[in-house]
C-alpha cells in the first residue's frame, strides 16, 4: 500500500484532532475541579451577610446593624445574584453584591462603603476565603 502526500496529512490532522479530544477530556474529568461556592440563589442570599460582615471586620469596619440581603431582580438558576445593605458604625452605607454563575463555575463579590469600592469582583469573602482541607 502506497501512502502518498494527502493521505499523510488525512492521517496527521485526525491524529491531531484525537490528541487534542483527548486532552480535552482528560482536563475537564481530571484537572478541572472548580466548583460555585453557593449553588443555589438561597444559599448565595443566605450566606452573604455572615461572608460580608466577616470581609469588613478584618478590613477594620464594623457594621452598626447586620446586613439585609434579597436576591437581584433577574437572576436565574443559572446566574445567581443577590444584594445586602447595612450601615456602619461611623454612620457610612454598605452596599455587597454576590453573585455565581453555572457556565464559569465561579463567585464574585464587590463591596461598597461609602459609595467607594473596598472590595472589588473578589472571587471570596471572609472565612470563605481559607482553603478547604482535601
Amino acid at each position: 500500500m502506497k501512502i502518498t502526500r494527502v493521505k499523510a496529512l488525512v492521517l496527521g490532522v485526525a491524529a491531531v484532532l484525537m490528541v487534542g479530544a483527548a486532552a480535552a477530556v482528560a482536563y475537564v474529568t481530571l484537572i478541572d475541579s472548580k466548583e460555585l461556592r453557593y449553588k443555589t440563589q438561597a444559599s448565595l442570599r443566605g450566606a452573604l451577610p455572615t461572608a460580608a460582615a466577616a470581609e469588613l471586620r478584618a478590613r477594620g469596619i464594623s457594621l452598626k446593624t447586620p446586613l439585609s440581603c434579597t436576591d437581584v431582580p433577574g437572576w436565574t438558576k443559572r446566574k445567581m445574584r443577590a444584594s445586602c445593605t447595612g450601615t456602619t458604625d461611623d454612620k457610612r452605607t454598605v452596599h455587597v453584591i454576590g453573585s455565581g454563575e453555572d457556565a464559569t463555575r465561579a463567585n464574585y463579590y464587590t463591596i461598597l462603603v461609602g459609595g467607594r469600592p473596598l472590595v472589588q469582583n473578589a472571587t471570596c469573602l471572609g472565612g470563605d476565603c481559607k482553603k478547604k482541607p482535601n
